[in-house]
């Protein structure tokens, strides 16, 4: 019994010495607790009020780049430290649900997905038609197999020559008919030229654009694109 009291009064020391303590300074305890809450109040006003004047840039560097965007270049655009840059890209990635790839040497890349490239993507991935292929195969044969008479080759040669305006006078109803709107999207234009779709998406930004574009172009036309409105413009002749 002797023990146990001498435990209970070593106990009950300090928790008196705390009891005291808080009866007499509760005021100022208090007063703590509201300054720090209502400083982190204060700190997170401030930093959706930040948010908002980097959002127009946020949003002019995602036009830009696609989509992609690393820390660096947020940081390099509004000149503010890169832990703020990426601060506020962490947020949009978890606003958003965008992609976050690491690069290497702790560089990170976050993509962020929007209507008009997910429209690009799947227009790179559109399978573009097989032209006809029956007079080749035609007149295709073994290499081991003698040649063709001269009348047959001359036969097929008029054929083709034949054939030819007739699919030139039908390309021209068919432009005529895409133009209404006076441009072409990227799968219609890859149709027009006779590649894929993707080959149109990797040169539409290269200098030398129309002029490749006016090389494949059944009538001659050159091509220009619009990055503003993601078509392709015929260019008029000067």
């Amino acid at each position: 019994m002797e023990s146990g009291g001498k435990g209970f009064l070593v106990l009950l020391l300090p928790i008196s010495f705390l009891i005291i303590f808080l009866v007499s300074t509760w005021r100022f305890l208090l007063a703590l607790v509201v300054l720090i809450i209502g400083f982190n109040i204060w700190q997170q006003y401030q930093w959706q009020q930040w948010c908002q004047r980097v959002n127009p840039v946020f949003h002019q560097l995602v036009r830009e780049n696609q989509g992609k965007i690393t820390p660096m270049d947020l940081a390099m655009r509004g000149s503010f430290p890169g832990p703020t840059a990426k601060r506020y890209l962490d947020g949009k990635a978890s606003e958003f649900g965008a992609s976050i790839v690491n690069a290497g040497s702790g560089n990170e890349v976050y993509y962020f997905i929007t209507a008009s490239i997910l429209g690009n993507i799947l227009d790179s991935s559109e399978p573009v038609k097989t032209l006809s292929a029956q007079p080749v195969t035609t007149a295709a044969r073994s290499l081991l197999a003698p040649p063709a008479p001269q009348a047959v080759v001359a036969e097929l040669e008029s054929e083709v020559e034949l054939a030819a305006p007739a699919t030139h006078t039908e390309v021209k109803p068919n432009l005529a008919k895409q133009l209404v709107f006076g441009s072409l999207i990227q799968s219609e234009l890859a149709k027009r030229l006779n590649v894929y779709s993707s080959t149109v998406y990797k040169r539409r930004n290269d200098p030398e654009f129309p002029e490749w574009t006016r090389s494949r172009d059944p009538d001659g036309i050159a091509w220009s694109f619009s990055e503003k409105t993601k078509e392709f413009f015929p260019l008029e002749e000067s």
